[in-house]
């Protein structure tokens, strides 16, 4: 106990270390939450550096295990089941190295690099040069980067091929691009400063000197080291890497589900009932759409009936707002607390448009500079279906990640970890994922049409329970993940096969949705049994969206304190 503080201010300090040291160590991190302190550091991948995180880590699990429960008021007692959860996670993710393997599509180095370089700004002159400091530090970034995949490859950390081919793909398209319009040069700056066209001809000669000769580095590393020792496609998942593979599933199981014991077979089971039970809802919707009822059926339907196809790429837009607009509106009859920071939309980037999902969001800035952003993928548009792109809306947007991530971050009494923290996927994506189906209840899909494109998305979910457990525990080939997909979840069949490769690139991340979606509801449906006629749908949601991103432990404990 540190001498003078009662037992609420000890743990908000120790909150507060712990997240201090979690942005420390990822200053990009810190710069997209709208922190602007280490804007002049970039990440430390080296192995000592790595050590040293985990020895803090370490240190503070001791600090908040050592917390007495019994002398914390009932928010305290969340924020410190919460803070042990996630020091035990993090922990437990960085023992097994995670860096040696993160070369892929979707968590490698140069894609999050890539993905964030979008969302820069610099609102101040001092967060500007800062900025410049960060990028002249990026060439050692992306060597220890490479140092620690040799390190991997040694270790028999073999990356998946198809994981390595979309990195290349990444990482050609932005190398061919124009420097002149290069992310990394061209983001917003301080308004009104004398300064700015020195900055800016600093940025982009830090463009061609320094970030495209490192990427360009990384890229041959990958292309001629990592892809001739990569798994092939027939051996793209975990367990082929043996006794290390299975354990790390096992670990990102339990970082991403935040369920201890939640093993992949019953992961796997669950998935196969979710499916059969959708097949009933098919048939009532197919029915009154088709005229058939039969599901392989109406998949075959959805898949060759052209005109459910977009157009052009405006159209796609034009939707996204669309839905945006009809559920940001219906809002107030289902939610007492609403976010006040707005939703933006906006196309993703080209050069990351063909590997990655067909939309993704990112949360606002905490200091005000960047508004939650809903990005929306453009990339071939007359293979995207018009039936899907309102369940992607609202899970994106509102009411998902948009409602639940912004709340989180205005709940200005919390710690910083309880608002910004990414550690709880079960909870931020089962959110998302059960706002699909609250949608319906709210009626936001305007016909048929538009809610087997929620019956679409919930098989896509359910799927992933099978096929990512399938994949990584029980040996399956990325042609039986594809093959399996194609027959229970009527998804274009192109976007099939990005989605196959995501979960190959981030094992366990995508049974969390459903994992998490399917707790929610059980939550909600205990709560409404037990208070009948006095069940409040606005204060069970606002209860579960009062104290920021949640363990699935926790979840249960806060659904408990309303009967």
């Amino acid at each position: 106990m540190m001498i003078g503080m009662d037992a609420h201010e000890e743990l908000i300090e120790l909150a507060e270390r712990y997240w201090d040291s979690v942005l420390e160590a990822s200053p990009s991190t810190a710069t997209l939450l709208g922190d602007r302190r280490f804007d002049d550091r970039i990440e430390d991948l080296s192995e000592a550096a790595e050590q040293r995180h985990l020895g803090t880590l370490r240190g503070l699990l001791a600090e908040a295990e050592a917390l007495d429960a019994d002398r914390l008021a009932a928010a305290d007692r969340v924020t410190r089941s919460l803070l042990r959860a996630e020091l035990e996670s993090a922990v437990d993710y960085l023992s097994w190295r995670p860096v040696e393997l993160a070369s892929d599509q979707m968590t490698g180095v140069h894609a999050e690099l890539l993905t964030v370089a979008p969302q820069l700004n610099a609102p101040a002159p001092t967060d500007a040069l800062a900025l410049v400091q960060r990028f002249e530090q990026f060439g050692t970034l992306i060597d220890q980067a490479v140092q620690r995949f040799r390190a991997g490859l040694a270790a028999g950390r073999t990356p998946a091929r198809l994981a390595i081919e979309r990195s290349l793909d990444q990482l050609d398209g932005y190398l061919a691009g124009d420097p002149a319009a290069d992310p990394f040069a061209n983001f917003p700056g301080p308004a009104d400063w004398d300064g700015e066209q020195h900055w800016r001809a600093t940025l982009s000669e830090l463009v061609r000197e320094v970030i495209r000769p490192a990427f360009g580095r990384y890229r041959t590393a990958l292309a001629d080291e990592l892809l001739p020792a990569a798994r092939p496609d027939d051996r793209a998942g975990l367990c082929w890497l043996g006794a290390d593979g299975e354990d790390i599933y096992q670990r990102q199981l339990r970082r991403h589900t935040t369920v201890a014991d939640l093993t992949a077979d019953a992961i796997h089971d669950l998935g196969l009932a979710e499916l059969d039970s959708l097949r009933a809802e098919y048939a009532e919707v197919g029915a009154r759409l088709f005229g058939i009822t039969e599901q392989a059926e109406i998949f075959a339907r959805l898949r060759q009936d052209d005109t459910l196809r977009y157009a052009d790429e405006q159209q796609i837009l034009t939707d996204a707002e669309r839905w945006l607009a009809a559920a940001t509106a219906a809002m107030p009859q289902w939610f007492g607390r609403l976010p006040q920071e707005s939703c933006t939309i906006v196309p993703v980037p080209d050069f990351l448009a063909s590997a990655v999902p067909a939309a993704y969001y990112f949360p606002p800035a905490s200091d005000g500079s960047r508004p939650g952003v809903y990005f929306v993928n453009q990339h071939e548009p007359t293979s995207r279906n018009r039936y899907e792109s309102a369940a992607v809306a609202f899970h994106e947007a509102i009411p998902g990640h948009h409602l639940q991530l912004t709340i989180a971050n205005e709940l200005g009494h919390l710690p910083r970890f309880q608002r910004q923290s990414f550690a709880n996927t079960a909870f931020v994506e089962g959110w998302a994922l059960y706002t699909e189906r609250l949608a319906d209840e709210m009626g936001l899909y305007p016909d048929d049409l538009a809610r087997i494109g929620m019956l679409a998305a919930d098989s896509w979910r359910s799927c992933r329970l099978v096929v990512d457990t399938g994949l990584h525990a029980k040996g399956w080939s990325r042609q039986q993940a594809v093959d399996f997909m194609i027959a229970h979840a009527p998804v274009a069949i192109p976007e099939i096969r990005v989605e196959v490769d995501r979960y190959i690139a981030m094992p366990g991340q995508a049974v969390a949705y459903k994992v998490g979606q399917l707790e929610i509801r059980r939550q909600r449906r205990l709560v409404t049994e037990r208070l009948g006629d006095r069940f409040d749908v606005k204060a069970f949601h606002d209860t579960v969206l009062s104290s920021g991103s949640l363990s699935l432990p926790v979840l249960r404990e806060l659904a408990a304190t309303l009967v």
